[in-house]
């Protein structure tokens, strides 16, 4: 591949020239799972982000329901009718719209916890390298022993202390929050860990070791020189720590510690269908799941090709 250092008019690339010489660009046109994990990875968001508005119905508006139409399976289906292409749940609601609306959550969820833990555990990871000592000693014990615990146990710790903390009014009304914050906080000790090693490679090279010469504050060379140069690792982690996040918002939405049922997620849908998958009602779990598996799949393959890509090792 060829690199264009300017055009046809001797002036430098445009930056959407430059994106489409660069060897990610290249690498991802050549790699047909990352380009399909991206176009289902982008359906998805977008469907979810576009629910009010392409959903057949709204399952949180009481007039658009009807106990009646209860429990309808697929539109294929014997018994089935064809507004609701796939079935109803056991109140009527469309699962296509309940699906699209849940998802729209899941997803939401997903990357406010995962923003919130790159936030907390990069900045410690950076403090870690550069400062070293003593202050690298206290983060991480501290990030060693939140890894000896369980994800989800941790998760399912922070979120009954989190609502318990609340008066009773509040709680399923900031339920969503306490839930980003328990899985963002159950996150964090990874991000620091590959921010930490990215950083001690940092602090000494030559660009470090001049900017501390010209005695540039410690806070600007972290910003400034550090910091961009450990994100590539730090975004590998965060795609794939997208759907782990994900799993873990359905996983406590599942257990019932998650999402309340008047705002569903995938999760919560996937425990109410499971409530009646012995009666024969397969598709209020059924589809719920499915589109949990397929979501989770893709964002994990797009994840392992920027792996792949942002390592030059692996190239």
């Amino acid at each position: 591949m060829t690199e264009h250092t300017e055009d046809v008019s001797g002036k430098p690339p445009s930056l959407w020239a430059r994106i489409l010489d660069s060897d990610i660009t290249y690498s991802f046109l050549r790699t047909p799972s990352a380009i399909i994990a991206a176009a289902i990875t982008l359906l998805a968001v977008g469907a979810a982000l576009l629910a009010p508005w392409i959903a057949p119905f709204n399952p949180f508006d009481p007039s658009q329901i009807s106990l009646w139409d209860g429990k309808l399976p697929p539109a294929w289906a014997e018994g089935g009718q064809p507004q609701y292409l796939l079935g109803t749940d056991n109140q009527g609601r469309d699962m296509l719209s309940t699906i699209l609306y849940g998802g729209r959550l899941s997803i939401i969820v997903g990357i406010a916890a995962v923003c919130l833990g790159m936030v907390l555990g990069v900045t410690l990871g950076v403090i870690s390298g550069y400062f070293g000592g003593m202050v690298d000693a206290v983060i991480m014990r501290f990030a060693d022993v939140q890894l000896t615990i369980p994800g989800i146990l941790l998760a399912i710790l922070i979120n009954g202390i989190g609502r318990a903390a609340l008066p009773l009014e509040f709680r399923e009304e900031f339920a969503i929050y306490v839930v980003i914050v328990a899985i963002g906080l159950t996150d964090w000790p990874q991000f620091a860990r590959v921010t930490r090693g990215a950083t001690l490679v940092e602090v000494n090279k030559e660009y470090v070791q001049a900017a501390r010469v010209i005695d540039l504050p410690g806070w600007l060379i972290m910003t400034r020189h550090i910091l961009p140069n450990v994100m590539r690792p730090v975004l590998v982690l965060a795609t794939i720590g997208l759907a782990l996040a994900i799993i873990a918002e359905a996983t406590l939405s599942f257990l019932g510690q998650g999402i309340p049922p008047t705002t569903p997620s995938l999760g919560t849908l996937i425990r109410v269908g499971n409530e009646f998958l012995f009666s024969g009602l397969w598709w209020i779990t059924f589809f719920p799941a499915i589109a949990l598996v397929v979501l989770v799949f893709a964002v994990n393959l797009l994840g392992d090709w920027m792996r792949d890509a942002l390592n030059p090792k692996l190239r």
